[in-house]
Formats: structure tokens, C-alpha cells, sequence
């Protein structure tokens, strides 16, 4: 939820940039947003107009400062803070009344992201990093309807030098279309995100501005059950998790080779 309060003007000049936002609108006490979504696509638009990303692999999740308090926020608003508190804490700095968008990434042994890592991460003591992609209120001035070119420029300029480890920012990637897509496949990551230059932050909605691309069609299972069958049982049954849900996949008879003398069946 956003609170809005007195008008105030507030003037933002970006260094190096030919142009600053002059803003004249109501004083924003941040809170949260929705975030906006990414539409799944099987090839990226190509072109100037685009800007290109990693596909992570974890948890979107907002942080929120408000009345000098840190609040790490899931995409649906959950809490994160208490269950990822050395985030929360990176995040103290960001300037009140503030409010950025991000994925929660757990790295494996290599650095590549891993979401069964993200999954297990007090059992594996895996690092954990917060990458930033956008900034929605900055310091009381509601920026979502700016350009994302200059909201990351507002980003890399007022936010990210307060921060420090484990928060990063998620660039945008300098190459063509088919390089990137063949550097992701032989580095075997999962895909890349295509965004509009030109986009306004479309809270809550999935307009095609944003897209994502899975590039290494690749899954994670997890054992959920099994089925009755006789004196043991016929199936094992398969699923894979869909942000916290558990799905269901497929199940399957072939290869169990179960022995009474060693499970006590």
C-alpha cells in the first residue's frame, strides 16, 4: 500500500546523463507494490529498444524502507526479513522511503545461481545475494512512471553506493541478442530477460514489456509421495516447486528395484 501525503518538488540530476527528473508530485511513504511482471516468451524481441538480462534463479522480493524501518517483503508480501536476516540487514542503508525491486539468488560452489540451493540454505550454508534490477520510490518520489532507462540510472546513482555485500545490482548485458543466448547456453544458466528501455514500472501487471526466456530446459524434482500397489507400492510420485508451491510433475514405475531384506517391507 502506498500512503501519500504533501506535495513537495524534488530534483534528481544524474550525473553524465543529459537530462535530470524534475518531479512535481505528491511526497510517497513507501510501501508495498506489486511487482511487475514478466511474460514468458520462447525468443526475446531484438533490437535498440531492448535492454537484456540474466534470468535469475530465486525470489523476487521487495525492500521496503518506511519511517526508518527495513522491511524485506516477498512478491506477495510475505516476510523475508526475519527468514533472511543478513540481507536485511545489507539493506539497511537504502534511503527512507524507498522502494526496490530484486531476486533473492543462492549461489552454488561455481557462483552459478541454484534454486535447490535457495531451497536448503540452512542446511547447506550456501551465500545468498540479493541482486537489484529497479528502483519504484526513491527517497519519498514515486519514479515508477520514469522510463526504466532513467530508473536505473536513478538506481546506480543514489541507491547502489550506499549498499554493499551481499547486494548487487543485475546489469544490463552489452552484446547482441545471439551472443548473449549462446554465452548463457554453453555457461549452462538458466535464460535471459528482455526489457523495454522506454517502460514505465506496471505494478502488478504482465504486459509484454517486460519477458523471459528459459534458454537450459532443465528442472529440479523432489520425491513428494508414492503410490499403494500390492505389498510395497507402484509408484513414486514427482513434483517441482513453482515459487513455494509444490506441483505435481509425473510418476514413475521404472528402475525400482526395492528389496524386502533391506527396507523391511
Amino acid at each position: 500500500m502506498i500512503l501519500l501525503t504533501t506535495p513537495e518538488k524534488k530534483h534528481y540530476t544524474i550525473p553524465g546523463a543529459a537530462y535530470h527528473v524534475d518531479a512535481v508530485a505528491t511526497k510517497t511513504k513507501a510501501g508495498f507494490i506489486q511487482p511487475m511482471l514478466l511474460q514468458r516468451t520462447e525468443r526475446l524481441p531484438e533490437g535498440s529498444d531492448w535492454l537484456y538480462e540474466l534470468k535469475l534463479d530465486g525470489y523476487r522480493a521487495l525492500a521496503i524502507k518506511a519511517g526508518g524501518k527495513l522491511r524485506f517483503r516477498s512478491r506477495n508480501d510475505n516476510d523475508f526479513s526475519v527468514r533472511y536476516p543478513n540481507i536485511a540487514n545489507a539493506l539497511a542503508a537504502l534511503p527512507d522511503e524507498t522502494v526496490i525491486d530484486g531476486e533473492l539468488v543462492a549461489l552454488d560452489p561455481s557462483g552459478r545461481p541454484s534454486f535447490n540451493a535457495l531451497q536448503n540454505f540452512v542446511s547447506s550454508g550456501t551465500t545468498l545475494v540479493y541482486y537489484v534490477f529497479d528502483v519504484l520510490v526513491l527517497a519519498g518520489e514515486d519514479v515508477r512512471s520514469e522510463p526504466l532507462r532513467k530508473r536505473r540510472e536513478l538506481l546506480e546513482n543514489n541507491i547502489l553506493p550506499k549498499l554493499g555485500e551481499p547486494i548487487r545490482y543485475s546489469p544490463a548485458l552489452d552484446a547482441a541478442l545471439p551472443v548473449l543466448v549462446r554465452s548463457v547456453t554453453e555457461q549452462g544458466l538458466e535464460g535471459l530477460v528482455a526489457k523495454r528501455r522506454d517502460s514505465p514500472y506496471e505494478a502488478g501487471k504482465r504486459s509484454g514489456a517486460w519477458q523471459k526466456m528459459r534458454i537450459n530446459q532443465r528442472q529440479e524434482f523432489v520425491i513428494g509421495g508414492y503410490t499403494v500397489g500390492g505389498r510395497t507400492f507402484d509408484a513414486l510420485v514427482f513434483g517441482y516447486y513453482e515459487g513455494k508451491d509444490l506441483l505435481f510433475a509425473s510418476k514413475t514405475r521404472n528402475g525400482l528395484q526395492i528389496t524386502k531384506d533391506r527396507y523391511g517391507i
